[in-house]
């Protein structure tokens, strides 16, 4: 109930919030989108540059759309998202690498490898 109070009280910080989340996201896809349509960067920088605007715009996105950090128990969604993290590189990865290696393997024989 207290956390329905506090938005009853400041109705503008989160309407705030939500509207400065959404323009930062915009702004950081327009910028990874200008950057590869007019070839800012060659491939490495460009790849580095893309990755690193992501990464800001997903910490955006956990404090301002999904309040992270600002609930009662912070501790405990951050264990938890951190969880959900670690699985989503295990199966990212995971995926990948098996993917790699059928490729590989399914090869083997043909001439052109």
């Amino acid at each position: 109930m207290d956390h329905l109070n506090s938005h009853e009280q400041h109705p503008e910080g989160s309407v705030k919030k939500y509207v400065m989340g959404f323009v930062l996201s915009l702004l950081l896809t327009f910028a990874s989108y200008f950057s590869v349509y007019y070839r800012l960067f060659s491939v490495g920088p460009l790849l580095f540059t893309i990755l690193g605007l992501a990464l800001v715009q997903t910490v955006i996105q956990l404090a301002l759309f999904l309040h992270l950090g600002e609930e009662s128990r912070p501790h405990r969604n951050l264990l938890t998202f951190l969880f959900m993290l670690s699985i989503l590189i295990i199966v990212v990865w995971g995926s990948l690498w098996i993917m790699d290696h059928l490729d590989y393997n399914m090869m083997m024989n043909h001439p052109n490898k």
